[in-house]
């Protein structure tokens, strides 16, 4: 079987949660599948990225980078249903996108567009590889959340337009031939939402590297993580996108009230790590009271950030999985998540779950984290069990085997 996945996300040199999965799923494929025929596509017109070379070790994957504009391809993409990308990469019996984007592939559904003869002389790398093979391709792929359909006011009216009207997940889920939900948060969402059938979709969680574990304390790495983002000696952790859905003003209401409560945890700063969002520049502001903003942390530094916080604080509005709070728990880092979406689901009773409304009830779990050293390393051991139960090799197992189930049905 040739299998075909998208990983344009990878392009970017800061990877979000979707590219830490993609990246981490692709991997896994290929470590535990040698008899499938894996082309990887990908585009990029200035093609920096170094995220691609893992893919020199494994006989049975290739790379397909083109070298078009973004913006030109995905304008193909969404008017004329064109390039077909299996076709652009020789030909697929499945095609696996592992986030929502520009798609268009030889499916049954996908109607032939009467100006494609016009659109392909406009290039003849197109052209040739566009005809190589004219079979009809499945496609799978996976939604990691509809937070723009649950909560479109967290966006610019640019990102709800992006989505509504040029990318259409609602299209792309229909077009699916299945589709892999990372949590039942999110199955829920597509059978209510879109009304996607539930037989359609299939569950499959994240995983979490080996590298997130617990580092001595001696380790002279975590010294050098702490000098090189100014770190405090002793704070209070948010990693992730900094942006209106994860409730980062709850965050800093809740450390307020907790320095007000109990002015001896004063020498806990807080510490907000992550992608600044342009609805939140004024946070920037907040340096000024005893709250450091250190941006992107480097994929290869988070495990030393998550073991030099004193616990970890999540209180997201709305969640797809919540890969941070898992990585924090298999760092032996005492988590605070909401109550809602996808965290419980994936904390389970391992950590203190709350509302991401009540600055007061976050505040309060701070302070109980931070006095009381019995509840810390209950939390600690609980936590790490948890953690022990998402690993990314099961998350490829289980992605191969829907992609062999669909293989298989067409046959």
């Amino acid at each position: 079987m040739r299998i075909g996945i998208d990983l344009r996300c990878l392009e970017e040199e800061k990877i979000s949660g979707v590219g830490e999965y993609a990246l981490e799923l692709v991997r896994n494929l290929l470590e535990i599948d040698e008899k499938n025929e894996y082309v990887i596509f990908s585009n990029s017109y200035k093609q920096k990225s170094r995220n691609f070379n893992f893919f020199e070790k494994y006989p049975n994957a290739k790379l397909k980078r083109s070298r078009w504009p973004n913006k030109l391809l995905n304008f193909f993409l969404w008017y004329f249903g064109w390039p077909k990308l299996d076709r652009l990469i020789e030909g697929t019996d499945i095609f696996f996108a592992p986030n929502i984007n520009f798609l268009a592939v030889s499916s049954p559904r996908t109607k032939s567009t009467p100006n494609i003869v016009c659109i392909r002389k406009l290039s003849n790398k197109f052209q040739n590889n566009d005809l190589v093979r004219g079979k009809n391709c499945e496609l799978i792929t996976t939604f990691h959340d509809l937070s723009f359909e649950r909560f479109p006011e967290f966006f610019t009216r640019k990102t709800c337009l992006w989505h509504y009207y040029f990318v259409n997940p609602r299209r792309i889920a229909q077009k699916s031939e299945r589709i892999i939900a990372v949590s039942e948060s999110t199955k829920k969402d597509l059978k209510e939402i879109y009304k996607i059938n539930s037989g359609k979709i299939g569950v499959v969680y994240h995983g979490v590297s080996g590298d997130f574990r617990i580092i001595d304390r001696n380790d002279p790495k975590l010294l050098e993580a702490q000098k090189k983002y100014k770190l405090p000696y002793k704070f209070i952790l948010y990693l992730g996108n900094i942006e209106p859905r994860k409730n980062i003003t709850s965050v800093i209401k809740a450390y307020k009230n907790l320095l007000r409560n109990n002015p001896k945890l004063e020498k806990y700063k807080l510490v907000l790590a992550g992608n600044i969002n342009p609805l939140c520049r004024d946070i920037m502001d907040k340096k000024k009271e005893n709250i450091a903003i250190c941006g992107y942390i480097k994929r290869e530094d988070r495990p030393y950030i998550f073991n030099l916080a004193s616990l970890f604080v999540y209180p997201s509005h709305f969640e797809g999985f919540g890969l941070p709070v898992l990585e924090a728990m298999a760092c032996g880092t005492p988590v605070i998540a909401s109550n809602n979406s996808s965290l419980s689901e994936v904390v389970g009773n391992t950590a203190i779950l709350v509302s991401p409304h009540r600055p007061d009830e976050i505040a309060e779990a701070m302070e109980a984290i931070l006095t009381d050293e019995k509840l810390r390393s209950k939390l600690k051991e609980k936590g790490l069990k948890q953690a022990q139960k998402f690993n990314w090799k099961k998350c490829a197992a289980s992605t191969l085997k829907i992609i062999e189930e669909i293989h298989e049905n067409r046959h």
